[in-house]
């Protein structure tokens, strides 16, 4: 038995490459709550969330790709479905327990690449991992990715889901992405200040059309004290900065990536 721990990820701004598995062009950062996955050999794959038998595809896919069958123990530390990048953390976390349960003979390069294989096949993410896999902002805005260390403190609140697969799939909404996207990642310096990023992210998000009525009333009344804030994407989840006790959780970005424990 093995467990490993990836942490959560929040994407601020993406744009939709046309090779799905390239990933996507936008500016992400790790959190320290995440997913711990573990795992244990058996003859028939068995997938729990919190205790609750669940299909949960990418991490199925990617036991599936390595060639295993294993009892999978998931405990989420982040919402589900809200934009915390859940499916990737749990599918990264146990890709690195499996392979380290059954002693694969499997680089890192090969377990990140088997979970990001999953991710898109299941169409939960588009490159959530890459950014769990190294911890703390993580960029690309079109000339390879980039990383540096934060660890500014975040406020949050989640209230409910947009499916990622259903934005995915909608031809208008990835048009209003990518253009609003390939603005927004123009205007990017990783040394700003998070406030002033989550100002242009949240520029972005409007353009895109994809924010709740609740999402834009969250965001005003960060915004009314004096914080900056945004949404995740793809969530109905809204961050903040600069701000204390104005939203319901807070959290850190992590520096840290998914590690076996």
């Amino acid at each position: 038995m093995t467990t490993a721990y990836a942490p959560g990820s929040v994407t601020t701004v993406f744009v939709p490459q046309s090779d799905p598995e390239e990933g996507s062009l936008g500016v992400s950062f790790a959190v320290e709550d995440g997913v711990h996955a573990t795992v244990k050999p058996t003859d028939e794959t068995v997938i729990r969330l919190d205790g609750t038998v669940t299909s949960f595809e990418p991490v199925a896919g990617v036991l599936d790709s390595i060639g295993v069958t294993a009892d999978v123990s998931l405990e989420a530390d982040i919402p589900v479905g809200c934009g915390f990048g859940a499916s990737g953390a749990a599918t990264l976390a146990t890709a690195l327990a499996a392979a380290d349960v059954f002693d694969l003979e499997l680089s890192r390069e090969d377990v990140l690449t088997a979970a990001h294989r999953a991710e898109v096949a299941a169409g939960t993410g588009l490159g959530d991992v890459f950014v769990q896999e190294q911890g703390g902002l993580v960029w690309n805005t079109g000339d390879g990715r980039d990383r540096t260390e934060r660890d500014d403190r975040i406020e949050y609140t989640s209230m409910g889901g947009i499916a990622t697969q259903d934005v995915l799939r909608d031809e208008g909404a990835i048009t209003k992405v990518a253009d609003a996207g390939t603005e927004a990642l123009s205007t990017f310096h990783p040394g700003d200040s998070l406030q002033a990023w989550f100002n242009a992210s949240w520029a972005f998000a409007k353009r895109t059309e994809l924010p709740t009525q609740s999402v834009e009333q969250t965001v005003e009344r960060v915004l009314d004290n004096d914080g900056a804030a945004t949404m995740a994407m793809v969530g109905e989840t809204v961050l903040a900065t600069g701000v204390e006790g104005v939203l319901d959780e807070s959290t850190r970005i992590t520096n840290d990536g998914a590690h076996v424990r």
